[in-house]
């Protein structure tokens, strides 16, 4: 069974936001895409095995996905502190692939996520794309997509 993570994507407004801050962070020679937490996911081989994302949860709209590449220690906060426990880098991919808006509360840390809880991909219908996220996150709202 393919098994996901959900994460709240702080101090980002709009997916563009999240697009920008990922390209200047890749722009740098030898950089790679990853997020750090607190904990650790027990069922990191599940997600592994299934090719499982981190859906990225912008101002209360999951909105996009990258696929989970593995999981690393990131260095301690304070090297001085040997009880302090190592932080889990979540390694992404570099495809953020934009999902349907669906409305999510919020919540601290990360979530497993299953896929029937999962949103589609946006699939583009060629150069003229198709509804922004906020106006079908709207339709949906009100009932009308």
């Amino acid at each position: 069974m393919v098994l996901h993570l959900r994460k709240l994507c702080v101090g980002v407004d709009r997916l563009e936001d999240l697009k920008a801050w990922q390209k200047r962070r890749l722009a740098v020679p030898g950089a790679h895409l990853w997020h750090a937490t607190r904990n650790w996911p027990r069922r990191q081989q599940e997600i592994l095995d299934g090719g499982g994302s981190l859906y990225w949860i912008i101002r209360g709209q999951m909105a996009a996905r990258q696929r989970v590449l593995g999981f690393e220690a990131a260095p301690r906060e304070n090297p001085e502190d040997p009880d302090e426990k190592p932080l889990c880098r979540i390694l992404l991919d570099a495809d953020l692939v934009p999902t349907e808006p669906w409305p999510h509360r919020p919540f601290q840390g990360w979530r497993y996520l299953t896929p029937g809880e999962a949103p589609p991909d946006i699939v583009s219908h060629g150069a003229e794309g198709g509804l922004p996220p906020d106006l079908t996150a709207e339709l949906k709202a009100r009932g009308l997509w």
